[in-house]
C-alpha cells in the first residue's frame, strides 16, 4: 500500500498548489487545529500536574507521610513503636503528637481550633512546619511555659500577636460544687506560621507535648507517631509492611487515605480536562476528514488517469492516507513543540502577559497559589501525541477509501 509512488503523489499534493485555494485553507485549518488542540491538551494537563504536585507538597509539608495510632485512642509505648517503624528502610524520620479539638478566645473573638501537641526537636523530622514560620520559631515551645504558635489565618481571625495571652478551652470539662466547668488555659503566642493551606492556616494550633498532655490528661500516652518516608509514594507498601511487621494492635494509615477524597477529585479533575481538551483535537480530525473528502472530489480526473493507467485501489487509497497523515503529523508535532515550549517557560510568561495587560491573574489575596505551577511529564506527552496521531490517521482512512472506489469511465465521463 505504502510505495514510492502512494508517498510521491502523496506528498505533492499535500505541497503542491491546488487550483481550489478553498482546499488548501481548510488544509491549513486542519493543522493548525491539531497544533492547536495538542498544545493546549499538553499545557493544561501540566500546569494542573503543577498545580497538584504544589498543594500536595503543602499537604506533606504540615502532615505525615504515615501514622501509627493505638486502637484506644492512646499510645503509652510510643518510643517502642516508632524504634519498630524505623527499622523499614523507606521510613527516614519520625516524632510523637497529641491531637485534640477546641475553642481559641481573645476578647470577643473565639474560633474553633485543631490543637497538635509536639516535641519542638523532632518535629522537623516529619513536618516543614519549622520552616514556615512567620516570626517565632519551634524552640519557644517549652515544657511548663504554655507557649502556643499559631497558623496566620487563626492569628488573624483572633487578632493577636507575638506576646498576646489566649485562651484554650477543652471539650473536657472540671467537676466543681457549682456543677461542670469547662476546663480552661492560658497561653502565650510564641509564634505564627503560613503553611499555604488554608485548612492549616486557620485551624492548627500547635503547642508542646508535655503541655498538651497536661492539658488533655493524657498522662503518658500520646495521640501516635507520625511518619517520614524516603518515598512518599511508596506509603500504601510501606503501611502494608508495617501493618504486617509491627507487634501489637495500631492503626497505621498513610497521606493517600487521610486526604483520599481531595486527591481522587484532584484526579477526576484531571481525567475530565484531559477529555474536554482531547475533542479539540477530535473536531480537528472531523475537520481534516472533510478536507481529504474535497481533496478527492478535486482530484477525481487525476484518480481516473491513475487507474487506467494500472494504479490500483490500494494506491489510490495510499496516495490520499500518505495526504493525511503528513498533515496530521505536521499539526502534531508543531503541537508537540508549542505544548512543550508553553509547559517549561509558562512561570516566565504569565508574569510577563500580567506586566503587560496590568492584571494579576491568581491574587495572592484570594489565591493561597499565587503562581502558575507546572510540571511536565514526558510520558504525556507522548500519550497526547500519540493520541493526535491515531486520530489523523483514522480521519484519513474514510476519504481514501472513497477515493478508491472510483470508476475511471464515471469521472472521466464529462471530461
Amino acid at each position: 500500500m505504502f510505495k514510492p509512488l502512494q508517498f510521491y503523489i502523496g506528498l505533492r499534493y499535500t505541497r503542491a498548489k491546488r487550483r481550489n485555494h478553498y482546499i488548501s485553507f481548510i488544509t491549513l485549518i486542519s493543522m493548525l487545529g491539531i497544533a492547536v488542540g495538542v498544545t493546549a491538551l499538553i499545557t493544561v494537563i501540566s500546569v494542573m500536574n503543577g498545580f497538584e504536585k504544589e498543594l500536595r507538597e503543602r499537604i506533606l509539608g504540615m502532615t505525615a507521610h504515615a501514622t501509627i495510632q493505638g486502637q484506644g485512642g492512646g499510645l503509652s509505648d510510643w518510643q517502642a513503636v516508632a524504634k519498630s517503624a524505623s527499622q523499614h528502610p523507606e521510613v527516614i524520620g519520625y516524632a510523637p503528637y497529641i491531637k485534640a479539638e477546641g475553642m481559641l478566645s481573645f476578647g470577643q473573638q473565639v474560633n474553633g481550633t485543631l490543637i497538635r501537641g509536639i516535641i519542638p526537636s523532632e518535629e522537623p523530622a516529619v513536618s516543614e512546619v519549622g520552616e514556615k514560620m512567620l516570626f517565632g520559631d519551634l524552640a519557644s515551645l517549652q515544657p511548663g511555659d504554655f507557649g502556643i504558635i499559631l497558623g496566620k489565618d487563626l492569628a488573624r481571625a483572633l487578632g493577636v500577636f507575638e506576646g498576646d495571652k489566649v485562651t484554650l478551652i477543652v471539650p473536657q470539662a472540671n467537676v466543681t460544687p457549682a456543677g461542670l466547668m469547662p476546663r480552661l488555659r492560658r497561653f502565650t503566642v510564641v509564634g505564627v506560621f503560613e503553611a499555604g493551606m488554608y485548612e492549616y492556616d486557620s485551624t492548627l494550633a500547635l503547642i508542646n507535648i508535655e503541655d498538651a498532655a497536661k492539658l488533655f490528661r493524657m498522662g503518658d500516652q500520646v495521640t501516635g507517631v507520625r511518619l517520614k518516608l524516603e518515598n512518599m509514594f511508596q506509603s500504601q507498601e510501606v503501611t502494608r509492611d508495617l501493618i504486617a511487621n509491627t507487634p501489637g494492635e495500631y492503626y497505621i494509615s498513610d497521606w493517600t487515605t487521610q486526604h483520599a477524597n481531595f486527591f481522587r477529585a484532584v484526579k477526576i479533575e484531571k481525567i475530565t480536562m484531559f477529555v474536554i481538551l482531547s475533542l479539540i483535537i477530535a473536531v480537528a480530525a472531523f475537520n481534516l476528514v472533510s478536507t481529504l473528502v474535497m481533496a478527492v472530489v478535486d482530484k477525481e480526473a487525476d484518480i481516473a488517469i491513475l487507474r487506467t493507467l494500472g494504479a490500483t485501489p490500494m494506491t489510490v487509497m495510499g496516495i490520499f492516507v500518505v495526504q493525511g497523515a503528513v498533515i496530521g503529523i505536521i499539526g502534531t508535532l508543531l503541537g508537540t513543540l508549542g505544548g512543550v515550549t508553553l509547559a517549561l517557560n509558562i512561570d516566565n510568561i504569565i508574569p510577563a502577559l500580567e506586566q503587560l495587560f496590568g492584571v494579576k491573574f491568581l491574587s495572592a489575596e484570594v489565591y493561597y497559589i499565587s503562581e502558575l505551577p507546572s510540571d511536565l511529564h514526558w510520558d504525556q506527552v507522548f500519550t497526547i501525541s500519540s493520541m493526535a496521531l491515531m486520530l489523523s490517521l483514522l480521519a484519513t482512512l474514510y476519504p481514501a477509501w472513497r477515493g478508491s472506489r472510483i470508476q475511471p469511465a464515471e469521472a472521466l465521463r464529462y471530461e
